[in-house]
């Protein structure tokens, strides 16, 4: 099956243009320095060709003197232009790249959680990093060259056929059409699939391998490394095919951009000496026609050699587009209203991911502050969903969810997430100290607040053990912990932020039962200060709740 792109690649370019914004100026600054530097470089051989046209006898109003000064001036300018252009474009790509990025985690956020558990997270590392850097060939080595390319060879067109003859303008001009605009229509057509399919697959590589790397542990337990390397081979060995692919056609179209630039060469020659013979065209007037007609091609060279890069750049603009313009499962409340919690009620709640195939049907539960409410039921039965939909990670299909009754959907989305915590059933630590991965709740806690928080969660005692206490280092997606220490500071986090409505999605799941009891005394303890929502398949976990709730077949009804 052929890999497409969503957008055609001129669509592709026009949006990654208009992301200059503000940056525009700096582009058109490189765009005429590049131009002029351009210019100022055949003026070298040009200034040349004039000098040995003076020489043939050919009427120049400059002198020997002026025009060896200007060929020096324009080889020394050519210099300074061609930084300023290089500067300004790297300076835009490289400061739009920053803003792409922000973009790109501004949608995330946006798209969290619920979009975000669909989407494998090596594919969005790839597109922060790769995918990202692959657009600086856009903005630096796209846009300006294709003006500078038209510009100079509007430039050329006019100066030989004013100063030489309009027979070599037209030679040139077919010339820059056929380099400039045939040759990467037809290259860009044949590298378009190869490079779409190169950067998903690299996309779905990253993904796999960043997985591999994860579960390391439970590969090297289960004795499956042959088998996992096998098919790491496997998927590299699809890529460097696929490498080959777009290395091939691009040395393709290389060779056939050079063998067509020396047939138009040939061609202005050709023309030139017939023009001479037949007396249209006196002979130092050939020469300097001929001369700039030779060293006219390099902007129409350099865009005819884009589409080995532009067809990366395409598929990465366009899933980088595709991102930006997601829209998320639900669209966060701005401005709605605002409570401090005191009761939830839920009444004819129905949900589905997929039309024909309900989650949950017709649920309706009741909590208030200073109860425990629990919720059982077999795994995938729908309880992790139920909670993520009290948070409004996804749209209700029917039914309602109120807080101190207020429909979820009229209450402002940052107010809701101050009133309610929710511990899934796996905490992610970034790689910091614990302390640090504690203060994400609260920034300002105290550290007293920080022990009791974790005395709560019991696993003060744990911390206490480490080698530097709350300043321990987690490690790289918390490799330095076992699943029921992160699980307990997960918990930890909830009793710091303080939230008055705490949402639990199994807490216990990972931890002993010496350390369940220890976590559900705290919580005991907790729920005449606050309400709590305990999530669990073990009937032994609902001992402390004032009201249980079993899911089936996507009902609940309260346990008598």
């Amino acid at each position: 099956m052929k890999t497409k792109l969503r957008r055609s690649g001129a669509k592709i370019m026009a949006s990654l243009i208009v992301l200059l914004g503000s940056l525009s100026y700096i582009m058109v600054l490189a765009v005429v320095n590049g131009s002029a530097g351009f210019v100022a470089a055949m003026g070298v051989t040009v200034f040349g060709a004039v000098g040995v046209a003076k020489a043939l006898g050919e009427a120049v109003a400059l002198s020997y003197g002026w025009i060896i000064g200007l060929a020096v001036a324009c080889g020394v300018v050519r210099g300074g232009l061609r930084y300023l252009e290089q500067y300004s474009n790297h300076y835009i790509a490289f400061k739009l790249l920053a803003v792409l990025r922000d973009k790109i985690f501004a949608a995330l956020r946006i798209l969290c959680p619920a979009k975000l558990e669909t989407k494998q997270k090596g594919s969005i590392i790839a597109m922060i990093t790769s995918d990202i850097e692959t657009l600086e060939v856009f903005y630096a080595h796209t846009v300006s060259p294709v003006c500078i390319a038209v510009l100079v060879s509007a430039a050329v067109f006019l100066f030989v056929g004013f100063v030489s003859s309009w027979y070599l303008a037209l030679v040139a001009l077919a010339g820059f059409l056929v380099i400039g605009i045939a040759v990467p229509l037809a290259s860009s057509a044949k590298l378009k699939e190869a490079g779409v399919t190169y950067r998903r697959g690299f996309a779905n590589f990253n993904s796999y391998f960043l997985d591999s790397i994860k579960g390391i542990r439970d590969i090297v337990l289960n004795n499956a490394e042959d088998v996992r390397e096998k098919e790491v081979d496997r998927r590299s060995d699809q890529l460097l095919y696929q490498t080959k692919r777009m290395k091939n056609g691009i040395t393709k179209a290389g060779a056939a951009t050079e063998l067509i630039v020396t047939l138009f060469v040939s061609a202005a020659l050709a023309v030139g000496i017939a023009l001479v013979l037949a007396d249209m065209l006196s002979f130092g007037r050939m020469i300097i026609g001929v001369v700039t007609v030779f060293g006219s091609f390099g902007p129409v060279i350099a865009v005819s050699a884009l589409p080995g890069n532009l067809t990366q750049t395409f598929a990465s603009g366009d899933r980088v587009l595709n991102l930006l313009e997601e829209k998320p499962a639900v669209s966060p409340v701005v401005n709605g209203k605002t409570f401090v919690y005191e009761d939830l009620d839920v009444k004819d709640l129905s949900f589905s991911y997929e039309k024909d195939a309900p989650v949950l049907k017709d649920v309706c539960m009741h909590a208030k502050r200073g109860e425990i409410v629990g919720i059982v039921g077999k795994s995938g039965c729908g309880k992790s969903t139920f909670l993520k939909l009290l948070l409004r990670f996804w749209e209700k299909d029917r039914g309602r969810i109120a807080y101190n009754g207020t429909d979820i959907d009229g209450i402002d989305s940052d107010n809701l997430l101050d009133n309610v915590t929710l511990v899934s059933q796996s905490t992610y630590l970034f790689d910091e100290s614990i302390e640090e991965n504690l203060r994400i709740a609260k920034p300002d806690a105290t550290q007293e607040e920080l022990e009791r928080a974790c005395k709560m969660a019991s696993v003060h005692d744990f911390i206490l053990s480490l080698p530097d206490g709350y300043k321990t280092e987690v490690g790289a997606m918390g490799d330095n912990l076992s699943a029921g220490e992160k699980q307990r500071i997960g918990l930890a986090r909830a009793f710091l932020k303080g939230s008055e409505l705490i949402l639990l999605d199994e807490p216990t799941s990972n931890v002993d039962s010496i350390n369940e009891g220890m976590i559900l005394r705290s919580l005991a303890e907790q729920k005449s200060k606050k309400s709590i929502v305990l999530v669990s398949h073990r009937e032994s976990t609902m001992a402390i709740a004032d009201t249980i709730y079993r899911v089936e077949n996507g009902a609940m009804c309260e346990v008598k």
